[in-house]
């Protein structure tokens, strides 16, 4: 009775944990098990390897076919009291087992523990609710119109699940500055990092740990106060720092009315016309202003507004006079419908 009940322990305990090698020793059981049975009730046609395997999956399964099945009594009463019974048994184990591990896997993504494996991808980092959807959606707009599609990648420290799990990736870590959790972002392969958290030296922070682990990344920061821009470019000139320009936008629709509908009508990339950039290639030569401004409307319908020089790329020339050269490697930004994906620089230099 004793020996029983430790057997009985033993196998609860065994079975409780659901490990995969118990799953694979109920399986190579069941079939030794099996194949010794027909063995020794003379069920000679179902014991070739092949045919056994392809009998015992069938008929464990309960699928049945029939084209395969006992012809002696002992077999018969085999397959009904023991293959059938314990074959149902392991089966439900099996498929049990491994949805059990695709929800476990589902679940791990949506809520940010799963490492990922991208490069060249758009890193969101911080959390602020409306604002982070808003953003997120934006930039799922705005990659609708590139070429390359590259992945959109949200790390929050919130205590939250994925709010866009069919449309982005997402990580829970820690810290924002700790390498082994921000190494699941991918934080040093991204293209791009945009930084915008509730707390500006949370983004202070987070932008000097980015700017270390990733130089080559474009770097985005949004800040509320606006006297930390200037600080943080002082030790990080390669972060490009967004401030907070509501008041600003308020002042100044006080004097000019519509000029905040001016700019959201800039910035939108769901209606009428939105700002564009593009880089000017290595093979154009004696590029002006004028020469730009002229084709970009006549070709494109598109309204050449400024650039920034490679050598200062903290600073924007709007509006430049039409003498002004363009060089190659200089950012231009221009008005437009939507975006323009195959400039003919051939034109330019007609």
């Amino acid at each position: 009775m004793l020996l029983v009940l430790k057997v009985r322990k033993v196998l609860t305990r065994v079975f409780s944990e659901m490990r995969w090698y118990t799953i694979v020793l109920a399986l190579l059981f069941y079939a030794l098990s099996t194949w010794i049975l027909l063995y020794v009730s003379g069920e000679d046609a179902l014991l070739n390897v092949n045919d056994f395997i392809y009998w015992l999956v069938v008929t464990g399964s309960t699928v049945g076919y029939g084209d395969m099945s006992p012809v002696t009594s002992a077999g018969k009463y085999i397959v009904s009291f023991y293959v059938i019974p314990l074959g149902l048994s392991i089966f439900a184990l099996v498929l049990g087992r491994v949805a059990a591990w695709v929800s476990m896997q589902w679940q791990r993504g949506v809520k940010g523990l799963k490492p990922l494996d991208l490069e060249n991808h758009v890193l969101v980092i911080g959390w602020n609710g409306h604002r982070t959807i808003q953003l997120l959606n934006l930039l799922l707009k705005e990659r609708a119109e590139t070429e390359n599609k590259p992945e959109i990648v949200l790390c929050v420290k919130a205590d939250i699940d994925n709010p866009m799990p069919d449309k982005i990736e997402f990580i829970k870590v820690i810290s924002f500055n700790n390498d082994k959790e921000m190494d699941r972002a991918c934080v040093d392969k991204a293209a791009v990092i945009v930084m915008d958290n509730e707390e500006d030296d949370v983004t202070m922070t987070t932008s000097l740990y980015c700017s270390k682990r990733n130089e080559n990344a474009h770097l985005l920061a949004y800040f509320k106060d606006e006297s930390l821009v200037d600080l943080l470019q002082t030790h990080c000139p390669n972060v490009e720092c967004t401030p907070s320009v509501a008041v600003e936008m308020l002042a100044k629709s006080a004097f000019d009315p519509g000029s905040s509908l001016l700019q959201h009508d800039l910035l939108t990339v769901q209606e009428g016309q939105a700002q564009f950039s593009m880089e000017v290639p290595n093979s154009v030569q004696n590029l002006s202003v004028e020469k730009l401004f002229v084709v970009l409307k006549q070709k494109y319908n598109a309204t050449f507004i400024g650039f920034v020089e490679p050598s200062i790329p903290a600073k924007v020339t709007l509006n430049p006079d039409f003498n002004v050269a363009i060089l190659p490697k200089y950012k231009l930004f221009y008005i437009a419908e939507q975006r323009i994906r195959a400039l003919d620089w051939q034109l330019f230099t007609e």
